[in-house]
């Protein structure tokens, strides 16, 4: 999944219903209001609410500093 992919602007988190960002390299989601991360395997986004993980503060920020533009 590339930062101007168009599907970007339509994924939801399936918690919040709130958008989510595209951490780049490793390929995943995230909903920095959750502080949930969600997968991309194969170019799927795996969003399912039992696939999230909650990260650490660390990673948190970490994390925000890694969002794609």
């Amino acid at each position: 999944m590339k930062p101007d992919d168009p599907l970007l602007r339509i994924l939801a988190c399936p918690l919040d219903k709130g958008p989510l960002h595209l951490v780049t390299p490793d390929e995943a989601l995230y909903n920095p209001r959750l502080r949930r991360r969600y997968p991309i395997v194969d170019g799927v986004p795996q969003l399912l609410p039992d696939s999230g993980e909650q990260v650490t503060d660390d990673e948190h920020e970490d994390l925000l500093r890694r969002l794609a533009p």
